[in-house]
């Protein structure tokens, strides 16, 4: 029985994959699902937790990845929605939780990131706001003009300074020069020639 309540359980997950965050609906550009949304706000939330050092930085990777899992019952609700919509996400939770071998675990988890209240929480939800401010970049550097007017309030949202200072950095951060390096020849001939083998003229500065 345990088995077929686990199966069924990463079933649930996998909604998360065909599940938008809706919020893009209203920027005007953009599409991510609530799965890629959890994986980077994880990884962030790794990177914040081993900056600060003495907190549990698995805890935050947990918070992290089951933090918006009630969504593949609820759905995504954005900030628009939520004027108009009530969600009953402690049912959500509690119905999960009472088909899963470590439903308590599953529903402290998330008591815990919605309270706020832990050190590991906290670097959570930070995460969480640092990765919609990522996409907000990604879409501002291709030209969506409305993300600059959504970034003040994302920035708001956070409560760590750490994580202040990095939204600052990736606000000033072009998105593509991870991987474009425009001042490289690989992009003209696929491979970085040294410049003694260039004919003269590639050199020629006069």
């Amino acid at each position: 029985m345990a088995k077929r309540a686990l199966a069924n359980f990463f079933f649930e997950v996998g909604m998360l994959k065909r599940t938008p965050r809706s919020g893009f609906q209203f920027l005007g550009s953009g599409a991510e699902s609530v799965a890629e949304h959890s994986f980077r706000t994880a990884t962030i939330g790794y990177a914040l937790a081993r900056l600060v050092g003495d907190v549990d930085a698995g805890r935050v990777v947990l918070l992290c990845l089951f933090h918006d899992l009630p969504e593949a019952r609820l759905g995504d609700l954005n900030y628009v929605n939520k004027k108009y919509v009530q969600a009953d996400e402690q049912r959500a939770v509690d119905d999960l939780a009472a088909t899963l071998p470590f439903g308590d675990d599953y529903r402290a988890l998330l008591g815990e990131f919605s309270a706020g209240q832990t050190a590991e929480a906290c670097l959570a939800q930070d995460a969480d706001q640092l990765e919609m401010i990522l996409a907000l970049k990604e879409y501002k550097d291709l030209g969506n003009r409305y993300a600059d007017a959504w970034y003040p309030f994302a920035v708001r949202r956070l409560q760590t300074e750490l994580a202040r200072e990095l939204a600052e950095a990736i606000w000033e951060t072009d998105s593509s020069l991870w991987w474009f390096d425009d001042g490289s020849d690989w992009w003209v001939h696929g491979r970085r020639r040294p410049p003694e083998s260039l004919p003269p003229a590639a050199t020629d500065q006069g």
